[in-house]
C-alpha cells in the first residue's frame, strides 16, 4: 500500500465526470487500499478516485473507525428527507461550508470481490456517501455549500 497525492481544488480532474470500472482485479483492489491508506494519514472520512487522480467511479468511506466501505460504480437508488450539516474535504483544505443532504440514501455498488451489494445509510453515513459520490460527478461540496468558512471563523 502506498499514500498517493491528494488532488487540490483548481484542478480540472476534479470537475471531471470519472468511467466506470470495467473489471475488479487487483489493480483497482490495490487502488483501493492506497485510497484507504492516503485517507487515513490525512484523517478524512472518505475519498474518492478523482482525488488521487484515478478518473474511475470508485471511493473509500470510512464513517467511523473500522467501519470501511469500499464503493465501485455506485448508484444511489433511494433518497428521502433532509438534513444540514458542515463538511470539509481533502481537495478543498481549510475550508468547511454547510451542506443540505438527503437524511436517507440506498445504495448499490461493487465490492473488492466485484459482487453487487445493496447498502442502506443514514444521517452522517448517508452524508458521507453522498459527498464522495458527488466526486464521481465532478462536484465539489463548495459547490452546494452554504457559509463557507475556516473552522477557526466557527469557533468565534
Amino acid at each position: 500500500m502506498a499514500i498517493r497525492k491528494v488532488v487540490l481544488e483548481g484542478d480540472e480532474i476534479l470537475r471531471k465526470q470519472c468511467r466506470e470500472v470495467t473489471e475488479v482485479n487487483d489493480r483497482i483492489r490495490m487502488t483501493m487500499e492506497d485510497m484507504l491508506e492516503t485517507m487515513r494519514a490525512e484523517v478524512g472520512a472518505g475519498i474518492a478516485g478523482p482525488q488521487v487522480g484515478v478518473m474511475r467511479r470508485m471511493f473509500v468511506a470510512e464513517p467511523e473507525p473500522g467501519r470501511v466501505y469500499y464503493m465501485i460504480n455506485p448508484v444511489i437508488t433511494e433518497q428521502s428527507g433532509s438534513q444540514s450539516g458542515d463538511e470539509g474535504c481533502l481537495s478543498v483544505p481549510g475550508l468547511i461550508g454547510t451542506v443540505e443532504r438527503p437524511e436517507r440514501i440506498k445504495m448499490k455498488a461493487l465490492d473488492l470481490d466485484g459482487n453487487e451489494q445493496e447498502y442502506e445509510f443514514e444521517g452522517w453515513d448517508a452524508t458521507v456517501m453522498c459527498h464522495e459520490y458527488d466526486h464521481l460527478d465532478g462536484i465539489l461540496y463548495i459547490d452546494k455549500a452554504t457559509n463557507i468558512r475556516t473552522p477557526e471563523e466557527s469557533e468565534e
